[in-house]
């Protein structure tokens, strides 16, 4: 079917809260281009929003789908286990950095993660709060709608938010939030509306993801654990955007040394296979009661396939070098374009997870959202996906696949830049 076919489809039948606004239609993708229903190149600086690190359709991916799908597709691994489940857990027992021994449960999505850790952490301390963080993105259930910081259009139409969910400042040093500052208000929060007495978990991505991709310092995080220590709290760290080598490490927690009580992950752990994993401490992960966590096709033997293929081509091919190697070359040309356009300021990176300002003017930082809405759109128009995010919508994010070629990664590159010239 046509792009034009497809559409009359979806303005019939897919509901509009769920539709895309894109015209064009995905047909066959191959790491960091996509093709469409009319045959459409297009340049993928998105990468299904973080979940393709290792590229469209890595071919030890799929070879590892395609072999489990000649064994088996489902059992439940509830009422009947497989090795996959097992091996995963493994896995991820020895590389994420918890304290101490780590066990882990297997979900099928970022927001079933967060999910399940707060139910997690409320079984293991008898306590009800939960903190999060301005800026915050943690997804689209209803109580991880109540824990973004960001209300539209997260929120917007879905009436009252569950409650016990509170909230501090994220450090944001170029939008007027220090480090001291936040510490600050995270600490009125805990005095005013959090009694840490009845507060479970702190809960933070230590880069945000949809907030702006700003990261948080090494201190800042030094701080929350100290802080959770303090009143027995646990620490949650969400690397749903950031963890499977965005930002140079397997998990950007690992930058700053600092061992969370539970960790997050999901999108680039099996290259576009749905799967999540909440990854903690023993006796944190043991605390609720048999049969108490669980659903019907969390890790799921197909995607189970697929992250076992994705660790080992982390290993095999150097994936951690060359998500460092990619920031690198993002940083370099971001710094060449803030000096060249008035409208780009604080270039960032930390790894490949890369991102820059748009703004009305610099010397006050005014955020420009129209103007990286109209960026996205003619870059798109142009044979290129390319994300926004921010508080403010001033941001552009980067998430192409690690692996791009380099000839593909200029040429996403020089279209970036050619659209600014004329939009400028």
């Amino acid at each position: 079917m046509s792009n034009a076919e497809l559409n009359e489809l979806k303005q019939k039948y897919v509901a509009a809260g769920a539709a895309s606004p894109a015209t064009a239609f995905a047909d066959r993708a191959e790491n960091a281009e996509i093709w469409d229903a009319d045959g459409n190149r297009f340049i993928d600086f998105a990468g299904g929003i973080g979940v393709l690190n290792v590229g469209h359709r890595h071919p030890k991916v799929v070879a590892a789908v395609k072999a489990q799908l000649d064994k088996v597709m489902h059992t439940c691994q509830t009422v009947m286990p497989y090795e996959g489940y097992v091996k995963v857990a493994e896995k991820l027992s020895h590389l994420v950095p918890v304290r101490g021994h780590a066990k882990v449960m297997l979900a099928n999505s970022g927001a079933e993660a967060l999910e399940n850790a707060v139910k997690i952490a409320r079984a293991a301390t008898g306590r009800s709060n939960v903190i999060c963080f301005d800026g915050g993105y943690h997804g689209r259930t209803f109580y991880t709608m109540a824990m973004n910081g960001k209300v539209a259009p997260y929120q917007t139409d879905f009436g009252p938010m569950p409650g016990t969910v509170f909230r501090a400042p994220y450090p944001v040093p170029y939008h007027g939030v220090s480090e001291d500052e936040a510490l600050r208000g995270l600490k009125m929060t805990l005095k005013t509306d959090a009694n840490p007495k009845d507060t479970a978990a702190i809960v933070l991505e230590p880069v945000l993801g949809e907030g702006g991709f700003y990261p948080a310092s090494k201190s800042f995080l030094e701080k929350i654990r100290e802080i959770c220590d303090e009143h027995g709290m646990l620490m949650i760290i969400d690397e749903v955007q950031s963890g499977f080598g965005r930002t140079g490490k397997m998990f950007a927690i690992e930058h700053s040394g600092v061992e969370p009580d539970i960790m997050t992950m999901a999108k680039s752990m099996a290259d576009g296979m749905p799967i999540s994993a909440i990854v903690g401490t023993d006796k944190v992960m043991d605390a609720s009661g048999p049969n108490s966590l669980g659903g019907t096709y969390t890790g799921s033997p197909t995607a189970c396939a697929a992250a076992l293929a994705v660790m080992e081509v982390f290993e095999e091919e150097n994936i951690l070098e060359k998500s460092r190697a990619l920031g690198e070359k993002l940083a370099a040309r971001f710094g060449e374009w803030q000096t060249k356009f008035d409208c780009i300021d604080n270039v960032r990176n930390m790894g490949a997870m890369a991102a820059f300002e748009l703004v009305s003017n610099k010397t006050d930082r005014t955020p420009n959202p129209e103007l990286a809405a109209a960026l996205c759109k003619k870059a798109r128009e142009e044979g290129l996906i390319l994300l926004s995010c921010g508080m403010y919508g001033n941001t552009i994010r980067f998430l192409m696949p690690v692996t791009i070629e380099d000839s593909v990664l200029n040429e996403g590159l020089d279209i970036i830049e050619s659209c600014l010239e004329s939009l400028v």
